[in-house]
């Protein structure tokens, strides 16, 4: 209840401060005289966003009301709100689902750039789903499956937990599981509700009853750098240090870095990138 409480303030604090910040000019409105505070008033923004006075005044007080994504958006566009403005909106609201602008899930080239510039080590683009989103030259190598795959197979858990243990370029399985898991189930919780995430765990769930009897233990986890063991067909057994590094935009991404954490696997990678057709006639991991 606390929680609630003070997120309606949040919003009602947002929403005036977003309003004042617009001048009527701005949105083809005369000046007006004697006008008590900057910017818009309540009446003017409820009939531009197309929404009742009284209820907008209502959700700007912090009341408890609910506000549906299509009148949200409403008032987005009428506040002028930017990509970041229009999430934390609702956020706050406590929508079910954040719309995405096409815009939010697009990476920007320049780390298309970093992921090149990183070979010889392999790198990956994650969202907090472990969606693969970008990767560079040695990570195709490593992983010729998933990316080629088209969602939701290219993801790495999905693979990770459906892919049969004869197969799975996944050596040390368990501690991996556990851990993407516990990544994973700590991504959700921040996005409770949501149907997209709710439909995947679902089908995973179906898909692996490993997956479902490790997400009902409820753990959580945190990234960070650990040790991975691959067995990559044709080369052998690879042991790779992974290492972390979130991005900026778009939320809640990372890029992941594989570095070599012995002679003998650097030596296999620089095999595998001298002979690629090994890779590319490899589509079972």
């Amino acid at each position: 209840m606390t929680r609630t409480v003070s997120r309606r303030g949040e919003l009602a604090a947002f929403l005036r401060s977003r309003r004042e910040r617009i001048a009527p000019a701005d949105v083809g409105l005369p000046p007006g005289l004697r006008r008590r505070t900057p910017g818009l008033r309540r009446e003017e923004v409820a009939q531009l966003a197309g929404v009742g006075v009284t209820w907008y005044t209502w959700l700007e007080q912090g009341r408890p009301i609910n506000a549906s994504v299509q009148v949200l958006d409403a008032i987005a566009r009428t506040l002028r709100l930017d990509t970041a403005e229009r999430e934390h909106l609702y956020r706050l609201a406590d929508v079910p689902e954040v719309p995405q602008n096409d815009s939010c899930g697009r990476l920007e080239p320049e780390v298309h750039t970093i992921l090149g510039n990183l070979d010889p080590l392999a790198a990956v683009v994650y969202n907090s789903r472990y969606d693969v989103l970008a990767w560079n030259s040695t990570y195709a190598l490593l992983f010729p499956v998933l990316v080629v795959g088209d969602p939701p197979e290219r993801n790495a858990i999905w693979q990770c937990f459906t892919c049969p243990e004869c197969c799975n370029p996944v050596r040390n399985l368990q501690d991996e599981r556990g851990l993407m898991v516990g990544m994973l189930r700590a991504a959700f919780g921040r996005h409770l509700g949501e149907p997209s995430w709710v439909d995947f765990v679902r089908r995973l769930s179906a898909a692996s009853p490993t997956f479902a009897r490790m997400w009902a233990s409820h753990d959580v986890a945190k990234p960070g750098t650990r040790m991975k063991i691959f067995q990559r067909s044709g080369v052998g057994l690879v042991r790779m240090a992974s290492t972390s590094l979130t991005l900026a935009t778009p939320p809640e991404t990372r890029v992941v870095v594989y570095t070599p954490m012995d002679d003998e696997s650097r030596g296999r990678i620089e095999w595998l990138r001298a002979h690629p057709d090994v890779a590319a006639g490899d589509h079972t991991h």
